[in-house]
């Protein structure tokens, strides 16, 4: 069996090993994820320094290892300069890469998403500089798509509650609708009003309903009877002429999901075309709604990926300077 295999992958994490050596994780086509030692691409002359780096595409010759593969040549394929010189993309980039390092698996081929990373990285470097909103935009849809490769779509088109379509009115500012992380997307405030109120209605007639049917003790039958018989606690009192049940009534009733956040017309509809291959149009008035939609996007992958995002906090800061320089 050959210790070498041959296989084509794009640089997503790197640490270092040693003195000159790294470890670098790959997104192949063929394997998946894999992780191997770049031996001496710290050295200055090292042939494999560049492209040890971050997002950078090879052609790679491995050979395997009792723990650890080592690459033992690289051809570069591509790369994307573009990430690195904007620090707004490079973070976006890094958000991208942490959520396929949590959705990717190892020792199976990955070509769709190997590919769908390659297209959005692609789309991130080419957004244009003027608007800062266009990286979330991109980032948004980004994430979205990697969401629906994992099988984690939240549900944006029809009700959680209802499984009726929601449109949006766009002529009605104060129009809204609820988002649930838990349930897995939007909710009809409508809806879930009802089924709070519904709620209520029926505690409180079980509450009433319990009041009615508990007696109020004579303060007479309080007092012990020392003639009586004092049962043991060994031994049960038990009435053997006392029919027992043959059914058992189960009362199912729905939850109330827990709404998250709620979404004006303009968030909702942006929400809605993240599903298709190619960006909605950007608009300069709609730089806080993409803030909001990047928000709900990265709450819900945390909450469904079950780790948080480290990069998001990159994001965060890029954003919040740009929004103080547009204000001063």
């Amino acid at each position: 069996m050959s210790r070498t295999y041959k296989a084509t992958g794009i640089n997503l994490k790197s640490q270092v090993l040693g003195e000159s050596d790294r470890i670098v994780t790959i997104l192949t086509r063929e394997f998946g994820l894999i992780r191997a030692v770049a031996p001496g691409s710290r050295k200055h002359n090292s042939s494999l320094g560049g492209r040890s780096g971050m997002f950078v595409v090879n052609e790679l010759l491995i050979s395997k290892g009792r723990s650890l593969d080592r690459i033992t040549q690289a051809q570069t394929l591509k790369t994307y300069p573009g990430l690195s010189q904007d620090l707004g993309k490079l973070a976006a980039s890094q958000y991208l890469a942490e959520i396929v390092l949590c959705q990717a698996l190892s020792e199976h081929p990955q070509e769709e998403l190997y590919e769908l990373l390659n297209e959005h990285l692609q789309r991130l470097e080419s957004s244009p500089k003027t608007e800062p909103s266009n990286i979330l935009a991109s980032l948004a849809h980004a994430v979205f798509h990697l969401l629906a490769l994992a099988g984690l779509t939240p549900q944006v088109q029809t009700c959680c509650l209802t499984q009726r379509s929601l449109t949006p009115d766009l002529t009605n500012p104060n129009w809204q609708v609820g988002f649930s992380i838990p349930t897995g997307g939007i909710i009809c405030l409508e809806a879930w009003d009802n089924l709070r109120k519904e709620a209520n209605r029926r505690a409180g007639e079980q509450g009433r309903r319990t009041l009615t049917q508990s007696p109020v003790p004579n303060p007479q039958s309080l007092i012990p009877n020392p003639q009586s018989p004092v049962p043991s606690p060994q031994s049960p009192v038990s009435n053997p002429q006392s029919p027992k049940p043959d059914y058992q009534t189960v009362i199912h009733r729905q939850e109330i999901p827990v709404i998250s956040v709620r979404l004006n017309s303009i968030e909702l509809n942006m929400l809605q075309q993240l599903s298709q291959p190619e960006i909605m149009q950007i608009s300069t008035t709609r730089d806080e709604s993409w803030l909001s939609v990047e928000q709900i996007l990265r709450q819900y992958a945390q909450y469904h990926l079950g780790r948080p995002i480290r990069s998001a906090i990159l994001i965060d800061s890029y954003f919040a300077a740009n929004h103080h320089d547009a204000t001063v």
